[in-house]
């Protein structure tokens, strides 16, 4: 499998980690859309939000609660922060791993695209 988020996960591809939990790994965006801009991937490889189950939400339930802490972290939890799934090629997924992007640092316009 030739998943670049994977080889983030198992650390044979480098990356700005930011957070590692039981079930996810949060990194820096290499193409930033914002000031702050993190990636948060959980440790299976599952291709897309419309593959998540039941049986997942303990993991996104971690993935949220991450951004939440990383927004912190990074001083924009009280400004406001976006947190975005891209489920296929038309809503913008580029890599086929489910990832939560966690965007901030400026105002951010809506509707997003």
């Amino acid at each position: 499998m030739d998943c670049i988020f994977c080889g983030i996960v198992d650390r044979s591809l480098p990356a700005e980690l930011l957070h590692e939990g039981e079930h996810i790994v949060a990194f820096r965006d290499i193409t930033p859309q914002a000031p702050t801009h993190v990636l948060i991937v959980p440790r299976q490889h599952i291709d897309s939000v419309a593959e998540l189950e039941g049986a997942h939400g303990e993991m996104l339930s971690e993935m949220i609660l991450a951004a939440n802490t990383i927004a912190q972290q990074e001083g924009i939890g009280d400004a406001g922060y976006r947190l975005v799934f891209n489920c296929g090629r038309a809503a913008g997924q580029s890599v086929d791993h489910v990832h939560l992007h966690l965007l901030g640092g400026r105002k951010l316009g809506w509707p997003p695209g």
